[in-house]
């Protein structure tokens, strides 16, 4: 079984679960050799209706405790650009797909994005470049990140976000 897990953690990023929701994202997901789809909706109103065929399954909740669970067994993570989704992803080991929600005024998730990609540890994307992206990506090209260095990941946070110069 390999999985694809979709999270927004506790927002709501309704374009990002339309987007690989739709009929054409399930079809390039199942191509790529996925055949389950976790989508973690947070506060969204966008609800997909979860299904199982006989070679893809769509499961969709809005919280649970811990994401620890679903990140472990996700061959794929999709993440919004929240600094906590990212690292829990990044720490596991997990190849990352974070996409930027455009519709954010001040968007410091584009700097911490881009600078991760920047170092060669995770992809980004929009919602409209995600179905592209799926398609062109190639995971072996990613590098780990150096676990256990959250003060590391805090520091860039600050300062990107503008909290010392």
């Amino acid at each position: 079984m390999k999985c694809v897990f979709v999270t927004v953690g506790t927002t709501s990023f309704d374009d990002l679960i339309a987007c690989v929701s739709a009929p054409d994202s399930l079809q390039k997901i199942e191509s790529l050799g996925y055949n389950r789809l976790i989508l973690q909706i947070g506060r969204g109103t966008v609800v997909p209706e979860p299904f199982s065929t006989e070679s893809f399954t769509l499961d969709v909740y809005r919280y649970k405790d811990s994401l620890k669970e679903d990140i472990g067994k996700a061959d794929l993570v999709i993440s919004h650009a929240g600094a906590g989704s990212c690292l829990e992803a990044l720490e596991k080991g997990k190849p990352l797909v974070v996409v930027i929600n455009e519709k954010l005024m001040n968007n410091h998730q584009l700097e911490l994005a881009k600078q991760l990609h920047k170092e060669g540890h995770l992809f980004y994307c929009t919602c409209s470049t995600l179905p592209g992206l799926l398609q062109s990506m190639d995971l072996s090209t990613l590098k780990c990140y150096p676990p256990g260095q959250p003060e590391k990941f805090s520091a860039f946070l600050d300062k990107v976000v503008g909290l010392q110069k």
